[in-house]
């Protein structure tokens, strides 16, 4: 079974998953308890914490742990709208968000909440002076993604990030594509608010974390005890927890960005050989994560290309069912063509593919090219 999915799931780093054996099979203590035990387990998520601090290049009081990605969105989305209701009810969002932004933001126009999508080229890449175009004096928030889920595209966060902190407001991008793969330093970003997720990093599902500026206070979205600095109630889950932070500092030293691009342009190049001018390239050439490979497959269905290649795991780019064809909404907003668009197949790679991984990839690809029917 060949795993090019790692934009939708990673594997579990075995250094990770070793990280956390303690914690799962012996260290069982509240990290809130006083005694013994319970300290070992507060030591262990303080030390977490920093590391992924490190990560981010924030402190470690302005990272909250989470369950994921989706939890961190809403807890900012729904945080700041309710801190600063009062304000203002105007949030903007791109319009290649992930779902995790884009539902938490449908939900509070049912308050009153107006939320402008920001348009996005052909490559799905948000122009920074647009977003200053719509900026308001009662707009709250601005969310916009550091990079596309679906075909990689890179998003010029700190262009935009310095706009709207020119304006007063408060600036959120969701990292979880991002993190690990890029860099994504908060000073350099320029960001209020980062949301990552565990399970795109080496780490369990499960788990996340929410970077919230120093002196920044909204809303829990979890309401309880005081856990987490009274910013997210609940006991820590201690093992998730430490997996995290080991798969930060990981992530924190990796070289091997360069090695997956070289693989990735190597399964492009395959895949161009085979197909020719029906492999079409979905999203930004040059400003893309270095393990995402979009391709459209002209004329073709997504879903049956991969069906021609059962050991091979990725993912389509659109809903594509016997009865029903259909553009997923970000090939909607990049205005790729139907007959593209249809046969898009997201390839992610990731820490651990091999070169041997890609050619047998190919030449799975490759034999699919002559037994796929044409739409």
């Amino acid at each position: 079974m060949l795993y090019l999915d790692y934009n939708a799931s990673t594997p579990v780093d075995p250094k990770v998953a070793e990280a956390m054996r303690p914690f799962v099979e012996r260290h069982y203590g509240n990290p809130s308890s006083s005694h013994a035990l319970g300290r070992m387990e507060r030591a262990a998520v303080d030390n977490a914490r920093d590391q992924v601090a490190g990560l981010l290049g924030c402190t470690a009081a302005e990272v909250v742990f989470t369950s994921g990605g989706t939890e961190s969105n809403n807890h900012v989305i729904k945080g700041v709208a309710h801190t600063l209701r009062d304000r203002g009810r105007h949030i903007i969002i791109s319009s290649v968000e992930h779902p995790a932004v884009v539902n938490p933001c449908r939900f509070l126009e049912s308050f009153g909440f107006e939320i402008t999508e920001v348009p996005c080229d052909a490559t799905g890449r948000v122009d920074p002076t647009a977003v200053r175009d719509e900026l308001r004096p009662d707009t709250v928030l601005v969310s916009i993604m550091h990079a596309q889920n679906e075909v990689g595209t890179i998003q010029p966060i700190r262009e935009i990030a310095e706009l709207v902190r020119e304006a007063g407001v408060w600036m959120h991008t969701d990292a979880a594509q991002s993190c690990g793969k890029i860099a994504t330093n908060v000073e350099e970003l320029g960001v209020d608010f980062l949301s990552i997720a565990g399970h795109k990093v080496c780490a369990p599902k499960g788990i996340g974390a929410l970077f919230i500026r120093a002196g920044i206070e909204i809303e829990p979205l979890h309401h309880g005890a005081g856990h987490e600095g009274g910013r997210r109630a609940g006991t820590e889950p201690v093992a998730p927890i430490v997996g995290l932070g080991h798969a930060a500092s990981i992530a924190a030293e990796d070289a091997h960005h360069d090695e997956t691009t070289w693989l990735r342009e190597k399964l492009h190049a395959g895949l161009v050989d085979a197909w020719g001018e029906d492999a079409v390239l979905i999203g930004n050439r040059e400003q893309r994560l270095p393990n995402t490979l979009t391709v459209g497959f002209r004329n073709r269905i997504g879903a049956e290309v991969l069906a021609a290649c059962p050991d091979l795991c990725a993912s389509t780019g659109a809903a594509c069912h016997a009865s029903e064809r259909k553009r997923s909404a970000v090939m909607t907003a990049m205005g790729v063509p139907p007959e593209i668009a249809y046969g898009a197949v997201r390839f992610s790679l990731g820490r651990f593919t091999t070169e041997d991984e890609i050619d047998q990839a190919i030449e799975m690809l490759a034999s699919a090219a002559g037994n796929v029917p044409t739409t």
